[in-house]
């Protein structure tokens, strides 16, 4: 897609944190130079194109008590159906990311799934119930020893 100036600039804001007040879009407007229905008009329909996914709140997991994040590798197995999986897996409120990608040499795991919990038995409580749920029994855990970066992707 192509983009004025103007929605650029607004795009380089939204992509960010919104302005902290009652009249947010308004303050876009005034800092690039539209109008707030202008600023209203792109973002809607950039979420009706699929652009734009969601608005949302973004909570730092780790100071809300979520302090134990684990990668979870899964090994799909013959047989499954690797969307019905992922799909399953995808619905869980505990995970923030869920992929599929192709395995190589001896790492033969092909799904991967961020798992938050507020304890280790929380992220293993997650993996026996998808486990159940999937029929997928391969799996390696890795927990996060320590984050070294946490942003949000900037595309303008």
């Amino acid at each position: 897609m192509d983009f004025t100036q103007s929605e650029h600039d607004i795009l380089r804001i939204v992509q960010d944190t919104l302005p902290d007040s009652a009249t947010p879009y308004a303050d876009i407007a005034r800092l690039t130079g539209s109008t707030e229905e202008e600023v209203l008009a792109l973002l809607k329909k950039l979420k009706k194109g699929g652009q734009i996914r969601r608005f949302g709140a973004t909570l730092r997991h780790q100071q809300a008590g979520y302090g134990f994040n684990a990668m979870v590798a899964w090994y799909i197995e013959e047989g499954f159906d690797p969307d019905e999986v992922g799909r399953i897996m995808a619905t869980r409120p505990e995970i923030s990311h869920c992929y599929l990608r192709p395995s190589c040499m001896d790492w033969p795991y092909d799904m991967y799934t961020m798992i938050h919990g507020k304890s280790r038995e929380d992220c293993m409580q997650v993996v026996s119930e998808l486990m159940e749920q999937t029929g997928v029994t391969q799996y390696e855990m890795l927990f996060s020893i320590k984050e070294l970066k946490k942003t949000s992707m900037e595309y303008f």
